[in-house]
């Protein structure tokens, strides 16, 4: 049956605690942390009122209501309004992110990127925050445990060489770190998803090369 429905463009959440849901820019959308906003980001970082996507006739625009900590597009401070273009990256105070799509919010699970779509574990960069299967782990990683999953996290389905990630985790000091100590680490990255979701093994070892995260879509 042919759809006469308009289409509309497509902000999709990124990482951050939205992640996977999406939203058509049918009009004005206010984004914050008020209970009143059209779209909710609940964190202390976010403004009450933060940013505004408008819809024109000449596209969409963001703005930035003069929040605390910033609205970013494609990792540039906004200082006035931007048009949205396809693929667009929207960051909320570096903490929520979103990508815009030219597309109407019909548009399968398949033909969005592979980065966007919604995985079993996730990682909020920004803010430090790490989520399994939608439960925030709490209380949160330790700094080398958050170092190693981040580095595995930025690969995405990528082996990640032991001593790349020697050099990720222990920075300056990572000459005098040894294979028992990120063994150990690894153990204890491991014990604390698994607290979670004991019936998958999110860091895998891959012999002779390094480790990779296996982190699939749900």
């Amino acid at each position: 049956m042919e759809n006469n429905e308009k289409e509309h463009p497509l902000l999709f959440a990124q990482s951050g605690p939205l992640e996977g849901q999406r939203w058509q820019v049918k009009s004005d959308l206010l984004l914050g942390r008020d209970s009143e906003c059209d779209i909710v980001i609940p964190l202390r970082q976010v403004s009450r009122h933060h940013a505004r996507i408008t819809s024109t006739e000449q596209g969409v625009l963001v703005e930035d209501l003069g929040s605390k900590n910033g609205t970013y597009l494609n990792g540039a401070l906004i200082k006035e309004q931007e048009l949205l273009v396809d693929g667009d990256e929207l960051q909320i105070s570096l903490a929520q992110h979103f990508i815009y799509l030219s597309s109407d919010a019909t548009m399968p699970l398949e033909g969005l990127p592979l980065d966007i779509i919604k995985r079993r574990l996730r990682v909020d960069i920004g803010a430090r925050r790490v989520w399994v299967l939608d439960e925030e782990v709490e209380p949160p990683l330790s700094a080398s445990q958050f170092n190693l999953l981040q580095v595995l996290y930025e690969q995405p389905g990528e082996v990640v060489s032991r001593p790349k990630v020697i050099d990720a985790v222990w920075s300056q000091a990572a000459e005098g770190v040894s294979e028992q100590a990120l063994d150990a680490l690894v153990r204890r990255l491991r014990d604390r998803l698994t607290e979670i979701d004991p019936d998958w093994e999110y860091v895998v070892t891959v012999r002779g090369h390094g480790l990779r995260l296996d982190n699939p879509s749900v």
